[in-house]
């Protein structure tokens, strides 16, 4: 027999052996597209580097060939949820897997080496902290590991969306552990960054295997953010009973969102890491095991949730790249069913995430490459064709207009605006160049305050030329400015803004610009239909229940230690009084009152409406 049959032989033998798990292990009959070969490809001793999208069975192709081999598998994971979670869903398979974390007692960690030592367990989960400690790094030579797994391998890369330091030490593996294969797994990373893991964890000897970044079953979306109150309880309200995630920039925003969808009947639970840990732990629970749960969180919050049914994905800030936006949406839809994602962003947004780049260390080429990554966001955010084409064109695949994002649904109306941004940049130019875009703004509009009195900028000839336009369009005309490049936010200069060269061209005549319609804001709207659909009470009768009621509330409140809020807001409980629900069916058709809480008050507070006669 020559060798390449002999290798033949073995490849297939490999592939059977790796089915037979499949099956026999796992109870799925085939492999998904592109398992197979990453499982031969590990259990031939290759070093690999997988990049496929969330949801994909990225698990699966690690650990087939890690209960192929008879030597030890390490797997490195950045998080304890995520690896209690695979130890468990593996152990129910009946497959003897080990982790070990501080946030076990120590008998249990110490059996749990025990048993890996004694070569009961094959697959070990360890996070970086604790693998590349001298004693765990002794200890693990002298078992002679066959394969080092490195899950969310973009971690390890300074080019990566969530560059963690402690992943940097990986790095060292491949020098300590000659004869094992290293494997690094992603669902995210663009080409630089591709390079950049493949060179730190094998030194570029090994193989990349990028398995796309479609997922066609999330329907895109993005908006300028104008009033954030009215457009997210616009997409919450159309989406009763589902569950998903509302990511806010800081943690004090994560408090204030989740007590404005609670007060809005919506069932919230804020989450960022400057909470307890028993208190995270407790909400991800309640995520990951109720109905219809909104998790208003930080990016503290979704590395390794793997939660299938996440029907929709909010931003109401903007992320700080194309990857982390992608990261972040593909937690939905992991089930393969359709899965919704808004993203609000606004002019304020740029310019913080701007000043958190500039803040980012001193290296200037990282900066520069950030500022670039975020220019990219932002031309996502104001394309006025197809947002998938936009998304994966960065990833760098060519694909045609999906049919499921919001510009392919319901096409942008573009308008000339050569003349407006014209008469920006001349403004722009007239104050010097030293102040942001509200005073620009201000300038244009003809607003008579004392700034402008002041630095007499009512005499430049730009002055009150605008006035014709209301605030709300020239913000949105900045926004969309900014976010094409023609405009640029000066961190250094507290946020003045400055033409750029593409914006020169416009100056110049030699370019024109177009900008999607800026939709006029209407004041009161909401609270007016509001007033309208729900009059103030106005019998003595009405109040005196209404003040029962809310007694009530109190101390159903306090018994469960939660704010009042929390059992119903106010608007639920006025409702109540005016329709005077006489049944759990009655009661369950008021906004407000979902499943969960009828179950939970809804006998009580038909007893407070009924005692009142």
């Amino acid at each position: 027999m020559d060798q390449s049959t002999a290798s033949s032989d073995q490849s297939t033998a490999s592939t059977d052996f790796g089915e037979r798990i499949l099956k026999e292990v796992f109870g799925y009959h085939t492999f998904r597209p592109g398992q197979q070969e990453i499982v031969d490809l590990l259990a031939a001793g290759e070093n690999v580097l997988v990049v496929m999208p969330t949801g994909a069975g990225k698990s699966l192709c690690y650990q087939i060939p890690a209960l192929m081999s008879d030597r030890l598998s390490v797997v490195v994971s950045p998080l304890v949820a995520l690896m209690d979670d695979q130890v468990a869903a593996l152990r129910s398979n009946g497959v003897a897997a080990a982790c070990i974390h501080s946030g076990l007692p120590r008998e249990v960690q110490v059996a749990s080496w025990r048993q890996v030592a004694a070569g009961e367990s094959r697959i070990l989960y360890l996070s970086p902290e604790r693998l590349m400690t001298e004693r765990m790094l002794a200890a693990i030579e002298r078992l002679d590991p066959g394969l080092f797994v490195v899950d969310e391998a973009h971690c390890i890369s300074k080019w990566g969306v969530s560059f963690r330091p402690d992943y940097d030490a990986l790095s060292g593996l491949c020098e300590r552990f000659p004869g094992a294969a290293i494997a690094g797994f992603t669902a995210t990373a663009d080409e630089a960054t591709q390079q950049d893991i493949a060179g730190k964890l094998f030194r570029g000897r090994g193989r990349s295997i990028v398995h796309g970044f479609d997922r066609p079953n999330l329907r895109l979306g993005a908006l300028p953010r104008d009033n954030w109150k009215r457009q997210i309880t616009a997409f919450l309200d159309a989406r009763p009973g589902e569950s998903g995630i509302v990511y806010c920039l800081s943690r004090k925003s994560t408090e204030e969102v989740a007590a404005f969808l609670l007060g809005e009947g919506h069932n919230a639970i804020p989450y960022h890491a400057g909470q307890e840990s028993e208190t995270r732990r407790a909400g991800q629970n309640r995520f990951m095991t109720e109905d219809a749960v909104i998790m208003v969180a930080t990016i503290a919050f979704g590395m390794g949730i793997d939660k299938p049914d996440i029907r929709f994905v909010v931003h109401l800030n903007l992320p700080g790249s194309m990857e982390a936006y992608y990261q972040e949406i593909g937690r939905a839809g992991r089930d393969g069913a359709p899965a919704e994602t808004l993203l609000l962003y606004g002019y304020d947004d740029i310019r913080m995430r701007r000043q958190f780049i500039e803040q980012d260390g001193e290296d200037e080429a990282h900066r520069l490459r950030e500022h670039r990554r975020l220019d990219a966001l932002l031309a996502y955010c104001e394309a006025s064709s197809c947002r998938r084409v936009a998304l994966l064109s960065y990833f760098g695949e060519d694909s045609g207009p999906c049919g499921n994002c919001d510009n392919c649904l319901d096409p942008p109306r573009l308008i000339d605006g050569t003349a407006e941004a014209r008469l920006l940049f001349e403004a722009i130019g007239e104050t010097g160049g030293f102040f942001g875009r509200a005073h620009v703004i201000d300038v244009v509009r003809g607003m008579e305050n004392q700034k402008i009195l002041e630095r007499g900028h009512d005499r430049l000839s730009v002055y009150g030329k605008g006035a014709a336009r209301d605030r709300n369009f020239w913000q949105g005309l900045v926004n969309q400015l900014v976010a094409g490049g023609f405009l640029s936010v000066n961190i250094q200069k507290y946020g003045a803004l400055e033409m750029t060269a593409k914006g020169a061209e416009i100056a110049r005549g030699e370019a024109s610009f177009s900008y999607r319609e800026i939709v006029a804001r209407k004041k009161g709207a909401r609270r007016e239909r509001k007033a309208r659909e729900a009059p103030a009470l106005a019998d003595p009768a009405e109040h005196a229940l209404l003040a029962r009621l809310k007694e009530l509330r109190l101390a159903l409140a306090q018994a469960r230690n939660v704010p009042a809020y929390v059992v119903f807001p106010d608007s639920t409980l006025e409702a109540m009084v005016r329709a005077r629900p006489g049944s759990l069916e009655a009661m369950a058709e008021i906004s407000g009152v979902g499943p969960v809480k009828l179950e939970t008050y809804g006998e009580a507070f038909l007893e407070a409406i009924a005692a009142d006669g």
